[in-house]
């Protein structure tokens, strides 16, 4: 099956930046939101990041023009009726998802793939609700799409090899580097990241170091682009809760279970990055 247009569900932080890189190249790309108000904000989004690949030369004024004519917006999650592949981006809410791939299930053609970006979630509860399990794929893009490349691709028992094949050749038609999975919570990433980001928690917890040194130390001694405490605040520390009580109910371990400063922080509000505070202060967007 060749994917020609594409739905993505959601244009938050993800769905905006899903919706982004699959209008930059090439794909005529619906993106649904719950409401106008949420819809018009991600759009804006979109059109700034845009912007700024120009202003930095990362993309021509004509790719621009371009990319912006194929993209649309709507508030009806049946104007994806005619879309080959959906990607659904909502919170990392089990029964929220579900609600989506039932409605999903009954609004596309019966040929298109119904693809989730759920970064911990059960695969299989979402190919159940579509009552078309065999189309069902995860694409677990990460943040923000358009600047990491890596996706992971998840199948679960019921998803078909034609499936598989499809997502993966678009993948590649969209530049993503990919490597396949079974369905697990937190898949290969967030199983390694998650008790990482957790134990730089709890150093800060308990006193052992700041966050800045913490980061500093794993940028420097560690190589790594980022530290973990930044990474916590750029995932969102309500995410980061999200996906340790899908890893913590399948594995049962207490590297999985979330630190109390991190359920404290987000009880006040502090989620990282999108508002502005977590383990550090940003400025408003």
């Amino acid at each position: 099956m060749e994917v020609r247009e594409v739905g993505v569900v959601g244009c938050g932080i993800m769905g905006g930046g899903i919706a982004q890189v699959c209008a930059t190249h090439g794909y005529y790309t619906t993106v649904v939101e719950a409401d106008e108000d949420r819809l018009q904000h991600g759009l804006d989004r979109v059109r700034r990041s845009l912007t700024r690949e120009v202003e930095r030369g990362r993309l021509s004024q004509e790719r621009y023009d371009r990319a912006l004519r194929r993209l649309r917006g709507t508030t009806f999650l049946g104007d994806l009726a005619n879309c080959d592949l959906v990607i659904e981006a909502v919170s990392e809410d089990l029964a929220t998802k579900k609600q989506v791939f039932a409605e999903l299930g009954r609004a596309c053609k019966p040929e298109a793939i119904l693809a989730t970006n759920t970064s911990s979630l059960s695969l299989s509860e979402l190919a159940a609700a579509s009552c078309r399990p065999d189309k069902v794929i995860g694409l677990h893009f990460f943040n923000p799409p358009t600047a990491l490349r890596l996706v992971e691709v998840v199948s679960s028992q019921s998803t078909s090899a034609e499936t598989i094949e499809t997502a993966m050749a678009f993948c590649d038609s969209i530049d993503r580097l990919t490597v396949r999975v079974k369905d697990t919570p937190g898949f290969i990433v967030n199983r390694l990241l998650v008790p990482f980001i957790f134990d730089a928690i709890r150093m800060v917890e308990s006193g052992v170091a700041t966050a800045e040194d913490i980061d500093r130390a794993c940028r420097f001694g560690l190589n790594h682009a980022m530290g973990p405490l930044a990474t916590a605040d750029l995932i969102g520390l309500d995410v980061l809760i999200q996906i340790s009580e899908s890893m913590f109910e399948e594995f049962g371990e207490p590297r999985f279970k979330a630190p109390t400063l991190l359920r404290r922080m987000v009880s006040l509000g502090y989620l990282g990055r999108k508002t502005g505070k977590g383990f550090y202060e940003y400025e408003a967007r």
